[in-house]
Parts: C-alpha cells; sequence; structure tokens
C-alpha cells in the first residue's frame, strides 16, 4: 500500500443482476425490514451466489487498483439492516413506520424489548474476505444513533436509552470484526448529519460508547445520502466538526457531489479523512485529472498523510461498468497527485 494517498471504497459495489433484483431496489427507499424479495436465489444457495458476488467484488477492486478492500456489501439489502434485524429485542413480523431523512414514511424495526445481539452477524464476511485478498480490508456496520433513527421504539423510556443499547451490540460486534481480521471497521451514522439536534443531544455519547475499548483502527461515514436519491445535496455539512472529540481515526466524507468547501477539515487536524471524490449522483466516469483535482482541494487543510481517496457513498446503486470505470479513475488520480507530492 503506498505512504501517500491510498484509495479505497466507503463500503459497496453493485451487486449483480443474476443475484439481486436491481430495478426493484432502485425503484425503492432502501429497506430498513427486511426485503427477501429482493433476491433472485432461492435461500438455499443465496449464501454462496453471495460468497461468489463478493468474489467478483474483490476481484474487481484489485483490477481496478485499490488499495484497502471491502467486500462490497454483496450480501446486505442495505447498509444496515442486515445487521439491524439481527437483533434481540425486535419484532420482525410487526414493523413499524417512522419518517426517513428523506421525509418518507418507511417500515422499520419495530422495537418490542430490550437490543441484544444475540450472536455475531458480520464476523463470517470478514473472515472470508481476509481469505481472499492479501491487501488491507475495511467491514462497516451501521452506527447506533442511525439506527435508533430506523427503528420504531415501543419499548425504551427514551430514544437515548435505546440507541445506547444499539450502541454496546455495535461494540461487541467491532471486537469481533477486529478479531475476525478486519484492518479498519468503519461505523455508518448517515442520520448525524440529517438530525444533527439529536446527533449532539444523545448521539455523540451512543457513538462513543459504541467505539468504548476497541483496539484498532476505527472510521466513521457520514453523508447526505445516496447520489441517485438526493441529488441538490448542500456544500456543507450539518454535523462534522463534532467527531474531533471522539475516539474515531478516519472520518469519511462527501466532497465531490456536493462541491464540498474543504476548509471545514481545518477542524478535524488530527483525523485521518477519507475523501469522497467520485460523484455518485451520475454514471458519468470521471477524467483521472478531475478526481486530482478534487483531492487537491483538500491538501490545504489536511496532512498529506492524512489522507484516503475514496468515492463519496457506496457505489450500491451504479451500473457495474461504471462503478469500475470510477474506481479507475480515483486510482489514477491518487496517482497524479501522489507524483505531485513527491
Amino acid at each position: 500500500m503506498p505512504t501517500l494517498l491510498p484509495t479505497s471504497l466507503v463500503g459497496s459495489l453493485p451487486q449483480p443482476d443474476w443475484l439481486i433484483n436491481r430495478e426493484m431496489l432502485s425503484g425503492n427507499t432502501p429497506p430498513r425490514v427486511r426485503m427477501r424479495e429482493l433476491w433472485r436465489v432461492a435461500p438455499e444457495w443465496l449464501e454462496q451466489a453471495q460468497d461468489d458476488a463478493t468474489l467478483v467484488a474483490i476481484r474487481d477492486q484489485e483490477r481496478a487498483g485499490l488499495d484497502i478492500l471491502t467486500d462490497g456489501e454483496m450480501r446486505r439489502e442495505s447498509y444496515s439492516n442486515r445487521f439491524a434485524t439481527a437483533l434481540e429485542g425486535v419484532d420482525l413480523d410487526n414493523p413499524g413506520t417512522v419518517i426517513s431523512r428523506s421525509n418518507q414514511q418507511v417500515l422499520v424495526p419495530r422495537v418490542t424489548g430490550k437490543i441484544r445481539r444475540k450472536h455475531a452477524v458480520e464476523v463470517r464476511d470478514v473472515q472470508f474476505l481476509r481469505a481472499n485478498t492479501s491487501h488491507p480490508i475495511k467491514i462497516t456496520v451501521p452506527g447506533p444513533f442511525t439506527m435508533a433513527q430506523q427503528a420504531k421504539n415501543d419499548f425504551y423510556a427514551s430514544d437515548e436509552a435505546m440507541a445506547m443499547d444499539y450502541a454496546v451490540a455495535v461494540n461487541e460486534e467491532i471486537k469481533d470484526l477486529f478479531a475476525a481480521g478486519a484492518d479498519i471497521v468503519q461505523v455508518d451514522e448517515p442520520y448525524m448529519q440529517a438530525r444533527p439536534e439529536q446527533a449532539r443531544a444523545y448521539g455523540l455519547s451512543a457513538f462513543r460508547r459504541a467505539l468504548d475499548g476497541i483496539q484498532g483502527t476505527t472510521a466513521v461515514h457520514i453523508c447526505f445520502g445516496y447520489g441517485h436519491i438526493v441529488k441538490g445535496k448542500p456544500a456543507g455539512y450539518s454535523f462534522l466538526e463534532e467527531f474531533a472529540d471522539t475516539p474515531v481515526e478516519q472520518i469519511s466524507i462527501e466532497t465531490a457531489q456536493p462541491s464540498l468547501d474543504c476548509s471545514v477539515l481545518e477542524k478535524l487536524r488530527g483525523k485521518t479523512i477519507i475523501l469522497g471524490v467520485l460523484n455518485l449522483g451520475t454514471h458519468e466516469v470521471e477524467t483521472p485529472e478531475t478526481v486530482a483535482g478534487r483531492i487537491r482541494r483538500a491538501l490545504p487543510y489536511v496532512n498529506k498523510d492524512r489522507l484516503v481517496i475514496a468515492s463519496d457513498c457506496g457505489m450500491k446503486y451504479l451500473p457495474r461498468e461504471s462503478a469500475t470505470g470510477k474506481m479507475r479513475a480515483m486510482v489514477e488520480g491518487a496517482r497524479i497527485v501522489r507524483q505531485e507530492l513527491g
């Protein structure tokens, strides 16, 4: 892995059409409860098919030249629901409804008891990824605040109490993921941007609890939403610099689609920035020089040895050829700037 400007993804890659009904997937709000009808493969063959799709995702990243690999999240219907629906205390047969960050009413897990992690959820994912690449690897888990926002609370006295139990479950999972061979564990917390007042009130406390006692490189991803859903993204975050005083080591942000004012990164000195430089609101593949220009925008505000180059958000909804082209452009753009920096 290069010393300067290593490349990676936020998490997901497009799932193959033979694995998942991409038309159905794209036509719905990302599912918060289980949506088994998305899968094209019979249940008895699904894990094997997901393994095969994961191998494709690994090889696509290696061929593109990425330095830090993910499993592409081939086994997930959404970034959050696979973990959130595996927990105790959730009535999956009688879901609730909440208003999403895009102001839509969506089905969500209904919490009817104490949230507990019954078993490891993603350990096999890490083991499979580790067994099939020699590159450094990253795995992602949904954050406690985001899961609490994506649940109907019919048990706890407060959403804060519910978020803290989600945090305990996430903490247990992160420890097992590092033990299984993960080099980086990323916590996805997009709802902190969407609901900053609640995030400040108790989301940060839950986030800190999720990282309590963790030994290993941790990251947090915060974003404005998938590019194919959210088009008019603001040029600034409503919640970002608050992470400066948390134990997390890496902060993953979008800068390409929203044309982010990178001066805000000055307030995160000491953190490694996972810099989103690929616009996922369009299928058009950027030129390497466009990517290089987006990297250069951040350099006045982030130490060059604290930059990881990545996509804005997950690539789940892109066509595969677009995702592959964007990854290659990102790798080449990082190489251009790396040469400039010497």
